[in-house]
């Protein structure tokens, strides 16, 4: 969401940062075609170790529109920033949850840490780039996607529960205008799930983001 100016200040910043602390290698000609080829390199494993966090928090946005949509608030939807698109009430809400949790635990720093670790676990010219990690990147984000499902799955539950008692209920007495009490009791019902689901919500949000912190590593150093 930022100018890119500013990313590319950012970035600088913090190579300047950890320069010093990267272990020694060997001297490279950036010209040559082998400085070339590293540097292809050394771009993929950034956007792939990129990727990996990122997917934690767009299994976060997944969990909040699956309870949008069974608390019927599919069509409010607010304008993010980050994906510079609409997303969902409900998504906006926990993403800026699951931001804020994240940065109390510093996991930006450990992001960084994890970034210089990975000049340690793949030294630079490392030929150990091969379609089982791009493999070990696609298991990885299926589950963390699954870890978003199950973080929705308790009001999602409890909304089916609801739909399927006023569904028995219309059935019982046909003369209760279900469209009317229905919708706002389905919002009442998902409000109260969710708010009692946040006091529940840091431990799997920190899972997450162990896995997503692992799989920054995990995906070029499995075999």
């Amino acid at each position: 969401a930022l100018p890119k100016r500013i990313l590319l200040i950012f970035g600088l910043a913090i190579t300047m940062v950890i320069v010093p602390a990267l272990p020694a290698t060997v001297a490279i000609d950036p010209a040559s075609g082998a400085g070339l080829l590293i540097l292809i390199q050394q771009v993929l494993i950034g956007i792939g170790m990129g990727f990996s966090m990122r997917l934690v928090f767009t299994a976060v946005d997944m969990a909040g529109n699956l309870i949008s949509m069974q608390m019927g608030l599919g069509f409010a939807t607010a304008y993010d920033p980050t994906s510079a698109g609409q997303t969902g009430v409900i998504s906006e809400l926990l993403g800026l949850l699951t931001l804020l949790l994240f940065m109390s635990i510093n996991g930006h720093l450990m992001i960084i840490a994890t970034l210089v670790q990975s000049f340690t676990v793949l030294p630079l010219a490392d030929p150990r780039l091969a379609a089982a990690n791009w493999w070990n990147l696609a298991n990885t984000g299926a589950q963390i996607f699954s870890s978003g499902l199950l973080l929705s799955l308790p009001i999602v539950v409890a909304l089916l529960i609801s739909n399927l008692a006023m569904a028995v209920l219309s059935r019982a007495a046909p003369q209760l205008n279900l469209m009317a009490i229905g919708f706002p009791l389905t919002i009442t019902l998902g409000f109260a799930a969710l708010a009692i689901g946040m006091a529940h919500l840091s431990g799997p949000l920190q899972q997450l983001f162990d896995q997503g912190l692992t799989a920054m590593l995990g995906e070029w150093v499995r075999r």
